[in-house]
């Protein structure tokens, strides 16, 4: 196993390294990775000096992010993947995003009394885990846009795994504010001492067991992970958790990763792509853009209470279609072309005026975690948003990884398109994003962690470099703002709260909040690339 001595050196100092990179922009002539573990950054990195493809190195990326950052994402969790070839001129997205139990019903998430069940009540435990999908969306990737062996592309997690990487602060903060993870005894050793305190930063985390499952799934592929001793193990946990869940070795074997087409449209000279249902993100983000086309938002001056006025309230009409319409393909019609039709659009930015409308309805139709982004030599670009979804998942660590809790996505009252049903994969947000100039030359590769603020956070990255000018590293680092179709939301301790006053004046509802987003993101500039990454997390940009 090849594992290069400045990546144990950088194993061994990454306490130290995070808050003094993640904040600079890196540029390259030649290749590019930016995602939220400098740890991660290596090994991505690594891979394409190697000669690897893009899809190689988001392989080796996701499997350190799931060792290094395990409340966000891992092997035990979903993911969505948008891939442009070069080479082709073709894009292409996948769907690797968790699917419920076959013995799941709509009422899963509701309680005696026949009310929802408060939201940790229904994550914590076995009830809310879904297959999970990102090593069989990453396995048919590989086989398509992959070059490198899919075995060597372990190898830096399973070294890391076993050599010991340092605790980072942000994890350590997260394990301090946790209060169920420790009840999982595997967990419990892991990460905690024996006063059941959190280890402490920069202390020396080994986890062999990840190392094990890595190797078994190196050498046999996915098939290993869905099939035989891991899928048992799996769910062996979730059925005996206190909090048992329904999840049966046949849900496993059934999984299928999918190609779907991905979803593009107009924002003024640029073509921005991402992905379609069932995530709800792209719809949303590509509706924000086509409503402020339509405002006068490009007149707005950047940083001011109007365009933050005018971005909210295009955010309140979107958040309100997603949550009337998004749901999984497979079991509900998604009226995606009509969404996104300049007619319609031309409709509903007439809602926007000068004051707040507070909470927008849905329209109504005449007769709706952790990022990677890469290029590589060969100009194949991938934008991956993977996820577990809340803060640890489930709070089960099985052979080394969290369990995700993404069913909790489903909405707990039946009756909407986005109802839990057996099989069926939940609404997500997730909104891995490619933007074209020109036709066919990527511009700008980006996404976000967040939750449903994920929306919200790339379409204002996206107008922040787009319409206002910033280079890709100062239009992550702006403040957050945006609007979920309720409170406007400012980032707190950000120069964006002194817009209160005025906002407030135009009606708004104004709440500050941390809106800790997550981005990563690459665009092109003269003689190469430029990578960004979000300084409220540890991730960093490097490339050659």
């Amino acid at each position: 196993m090849i594992f290069s001595g400045i990546f144990l050196k950088r194993a061994a100092a990454a306490a130290l390294l995070f808050f003094s990179l993640a904040c600079e922009a890196q540029s390259a002539r030649h290749f590019m990775v930016a995602a939220a573990h400098p740890l991660a950054v290596d090994a991505g990195a690594a891979v394409l000096k190697g000669g690897g493809t893009a899809v190689d190195a988001a392989v080796a990326v996701q499997m350190v992010l799931g060792l290094v950052e395990p409340e966000s994402s891992g092997i035990g969790g979903g993911a969505f993947l948008l891939h442009w070839s070069q080479s082709e001129k073709r894009l292409r997205s996948y769907d690797g995003r968790e699917t419920a139990p076959a013995a799941a019903r709509p009422d899963r998430f509701l309680g005696s009394d026949g009310s929802p069940m408060a939201f940790l009540d229904a994550a914590v435990g076995g009830r809310s885990v879904g297959v999970p999908g990102v090593l069989r969306m990453l396995e048919a990737a590989h086989r398509r846009h992959g070059k490198l062996a899919w075995r060597s592309l372990f190898a830096h997690a399973i070294a890391a795994a076993e050599q010991g990487f340092a605790l980072s602060p942000r994890l350590h903060a997260q394990l301090e504010r946790e209060r169920f993870l420790r009840e999982d005894p595997a967990a419990r050793e892991l990460f905690y001492g024996k006063d059941g305190k959190p280890k402490a930063a920069g202390a020396r985390i080994v986890n062999p067991e990840y190392a094990a499952t890595l190797r078994v799934v190196a050498e046999r592929g996915a098939d290993a992970f869905y099939r035989g001793e891991i899928a048992r193990d799996i769910v062996r946990a979730v059925r005996s958790h206190a909090r048992p869940g329904d999840l049966a070795e046949e849900d496993l074997a059934a999984y299928r990763a999918l190609e779907r087409p991905p979803l593009c449209g107009p924002y003024r000279a640029w073509r921005v792509c991402s992905m379609g249902p069932p995530s709800s993100g792209g719809i949303a983000v590509l509706q924000i853009l086509g409503l402020l086309e339509r405002v006068a938002f490009a007149r707005a001056a950047r940083h001011s209470e109007a365009a933050v006025h005018l971005f909210t309230e295009a955010g309140r009409l979107a958040y309100a279609d997603r949550a009337r319409y998004a749901g999984d393909p497979d079991f509900v019609q998604v009226p995606v072309a009509r969404l996104l039709d300049g007619k319609y659009l031309d409709k509903r930015a007439r809602l926007i005026g000068e004051r707040s409308m507070r909470q927008a309805l849905p329209g109504d139709f005449e007769a709706g975690t952790s990022h990677l982004s890469i290029v590589d030599a060969a100009g194949d670009a991938v934008a991956m948003t993977t996820t577990i979804e809340s803060s640890f998942g489930s709070r089960i660590l099985v052979r080394g990884f969290l369990l995700n809790n993404q069913l909790t996505d489903f909405d707990f009252k039946p009756g909407s398109a986005n109802e839990v049903a057996p099989r069926k994969r939940p609404r997500s947000s997730m909104a891995p994003t490619i933007v074209f100039e020109g036709g066919e030359r990527v511009r700008l590769v980006l996404g976000s962690p967040g939750g449903p603020n994920i929306i919200n956070y790339v379409a204002r990255t996206l107008v922040a470099t787009l319409d206002w000018g910033f280079d890709v590293q100062s239009a992550i680092a702006l403040p957050n703002f945006g609007s979920r179709n309720g409170p406007t939301l400012l980032e707190s301790g950000t120069d964006y709260e002194a817009l209160r006053a005025g906002l407030e004046s135009r009606d708004h509802v104004v709440q500050s909040a941390p809106l800790p987003s997550g981005l990563h993101a690459i665009e092109r500039v003269p003689g190469g690339w430029r990578g960004g990454a979000d300084p409220r997390r540890e991730g960093v940009a490097r490339g050659e």
